[in-house]
């Protein structure tokens, strides 16, 4: 029987990388690794990971790609040149799952949804030479899905990637997770998780949930039992991972949390006043309301984890003024880490289909319009103020908020309110790599030449 070779690409963002910048903040495509691990043993398999080194035509009998919007754009290149010589290529992901019918114009198949479903059906019927043109995937068993093949990854990432669960029940207006991974919240197997990270040499984890203590009992019962488990295994690793803000409430798991080697959560506060809350249908802040932010921030703090604080410019409340103060709000809170993003209508959102339908996008040109998705440019027309208005205020906003002295302020603050020193450090380097992609290039919102 002959040994298939089996190309996996991550393509990157060729006009701004962002993230991907810094070593320190590139993470390894898990669903590539995913992909992998279903493939059938005796077939070679090699991911590429674009961030790392600018791809080159390599031998293939199999191409897949994964990819974000930010990068479809290259991932739809590196196809054309596979396809130009007869090799099969299939692409998935957020993107594609957005846009198939976009996607399905350059390549021979397209993953809709998540992999684990579909991927032993589209080597079944690459074998047999006759792949479907959309293989649409179901939510799966998480307790089902295979550990990524980490072995295959790029050595260079400064963090190792692990899942513990997928899914929200929320609703916010700009994010494609529920689209993506659905409503229901789903978990791994708690002992195959601590498996994973105890098999990782990496010391510093990042654990890629969209929240990490779930929504309900069962779900945070399943977060207790595994930060319960890092500790008794004795894994001595150090960790980040997303939440929502309502862990303030629950102090023991804070604590347990810090124990078992948190060093900072990232949380969506999105904006410090209801109606921009409101915009984005941001229902658990609302719900918790304003007045609690300090005081949940104290908590946090107070367990020695750091907060990296999410927030969006541009929502259809805000003025230039709106976006001055927010800035002026980050930096009188004990935030830690500032995540200050540009609002962006991802494919399948709500958002994305209300901007399409008022007729409100300044990017018409695509494919080659989808690199500047990726939350640093004004892409779109803003509802109070002009989009150079807001690109100009954003701008200023970045200045005041990664000059040097006052990430240096930071530093201390954060040592001061967690009263670790180790906290403080990761701290330091989130803010150098948010700072390097707010000075990465000038924030565009003329596309003139992206229109014709």
């Amino acid at each position: 029987m002959k040994t298939h070779r089996l190309l996996l690409v991550n393509p990157a963002n060729t006009w701004r990388r962002g993230f991907l910048l810094r070593n320190e903040s590139r993470q390894a495509p898990l669903g590539l690794g995913i992909v992998a691990a279903l493939t059938p043993s005796e077939w070679k398999i090699k991911i590429i990971d674009e961030n790392f080194r600018k791809f080159r035509f390599q031998e293939a009998d199999f191409v897949g790609i994964t990819s974000f919007t930010s990068t479809i754009a290259r991932a739809y290149e590196i196809a054309d040149i596979y396809r130009s010589k007869g090799i099969p290529v299939v692409i998935g992901g957020i993107h594609a799952s957005a846009m198939p019918d976009e996607a399905a114009l350059h390549c021979d198949a397209v993953i809709v949804g998540e992999a684990e479903t579909t991927w032993p059906q589209v080597i079944a019927d690459f074998r047999a030479g006759n792949l479907q043109k959309i293989y649409r995937g179901s939510y799966g068993d998480m307790k089902q899905s295979p550990r990524p093949r980490h072995d295959l990854f790029h050595p260079g990432y400064y963090f190792a990637s692990v899942q513990t669960s997928r899914g929200c029940p929320m609703d916010c207006e700009f994010c494609s997770v529920p689209a993506f991974n659905g409503h229901k919240y789903r978990l791994r197997d708690v002992n195959e998780i601590l498996d994973e990270l105890e098999s990782l040499p990496h010391k510093l984890i990042y654990l890629v949930d969209d929240n990490i203590i779930g929504y309900g009992t069962a779900a945070e019962a399943h977060a207790r039992t595994l930060f319960e488990g890092m500790i008794a295994r004795g894994l001595k690793k150090e960790w980040f991972a997303q939440t929502s803000l309502n862990i303030a409430e629950k102090p023991d798991l804070l604590h347990l949390a810090a124990r078992a080697g948190c060093r900072m959560m990232l949380i969506g506060i999105e904006a410090e006043k209801p109606a921009q809350l409101k915009d984005v249908n941001k229902k658990l802040n609302l719900k918790m309301g304003i007045d609690v932010y300090a005081k949940s921030f104290r908590a946090i703090h107070k367990a020695g984890i750091a907060i990296l604080g999410a927030f969006i410019y541009g929502l259809d409340s805000d003025t230039a003024d709106d976006v001055r103060q927010r800035t002026t709000y980050i930096k009188r809170s004990s935030v830690d880490v500032t995540q200050a993003s540009i609002l962006t209508p991802l494919p399948g959102t709500r958002l994305f289909e209300t901007m399409k339908n008022t007729d409100r996008f300044l990017v018409s040109k695509f494919p080659e319009g989808w690199q500047h998705f990726h939350f640093t440019d004004v892409i779109f027309k803003p509802a109070l103020m002009t989009p150079a208005e807001l690109a100009q205020v954003v701008t200023e906003s970045y200045d005041r908020l990664f000059t040097m002295s006052y990430l240096r302020f930071s530093f201390l603050r954060t040592w001061w309110n967690t009263r670790n020193l180790r906290t403080a450090v990761w701290a330091w380097n989130s803010n150098l790599n948010y700072r390097s992609i707010a000075r990465e290039k000038h924030i565009c919102s003329d596309y003139s030449q992206n229109s014709e």
